[in-house]
């Protein structure tokens, strides 16, 4: 089976050093394996069989629902299985979770984050809906909702989150929960203990360096 690393467009703008190492740590595994940089909104031009591993919600429900024979995997499924990889402590230390709405109802991938962060002694407070019952942080409102609009949802999501950290795996969750004034931590942040930090975060003006980005690749 072909196989690929998808590390999507979200974290290559937010910090393209991650996903290097991400690939790097992949490649013990899989040493043939290769970067998949073209957008998942556009043709991916792979091999039908092609497995996509991706960090990116939004690229597990496009990859699995627009291309005809390509199938995914996530990178949390992945390391959530690993033997060798140096799992920080944080302690059990408390946070809350957003789970990102495009893997809404695939089950898999809840677990495998779970499983990390249980890895990395984190006590995990679930918020009401979680997992499969999940909402959206907001920026899926983003085109349809003035922006103040977007920004107010972002908000209302975010005061369901019983404590001050949020573990998030969506680079627009980071934003949507800085809005709403709780601390994001970003999966990829905590798995190689880096600080998250929202850098671009209003809507406007994140949606547009996203755009630029996808049209670029």
């Amino acid at each position: 089976m072909d196989m690929a690393f998808a590390p999507g467009c979200a974290l290559l703008i937010y910090k393209p050093e991650l996903a290097r190492r991400m690939l790097e740590l992949l490649k013990q595994d899989f040493p043939e394996l290769q970067e998949h940089r073209t957008c998942c909104r556009h043709q991916p031009g792979l091999p039908a069989g092609t497995r996509i591993i991706n960090t990116c919600a939004g690229c597990d429900r496009r990859y699995r629902q627009l291309y005809e024979g390509i199938s995914t995997v996530s990178f949390w499924e992945l390391l959530a299985a690993s033997e060798s990889f140096p799992f920080p402590d944080y302690r059990q230390r408390r946070m809350a979770i957003l789970d990102a709405c495009p893997t809404r109802d695939q089950q898999r991938v809840h677990r495998a984050i779970r499983t990390l962060l249980q890895r990395m002694n984190i006590e995990l407070v679930e918020p009401e809906r979680s997992g499969t019952r999940s909402t959206c942080c907001g920026d899926s409102y983003y085109g349809t909702l003035p922006v103040e609009q977007v920004k107010e949802q972002m908000r209302r999501r975010a005061a369901e989150m019983p404590v001050d950290e949020v573990v998030v795996y969506c680079v627009s969750c980071i934003k949507a929960m800085h809005i709403g004034g709780k601390q994001p931590r970003y999966l990829v942040d905590l798995l190689f203990g880096e600080t998250t930090h929202p850098g671009t975060f209003e809507p406007d003006q994140w949606h547009a360096e996203l755009e630029a980005f996808i049209e670029a690749h």
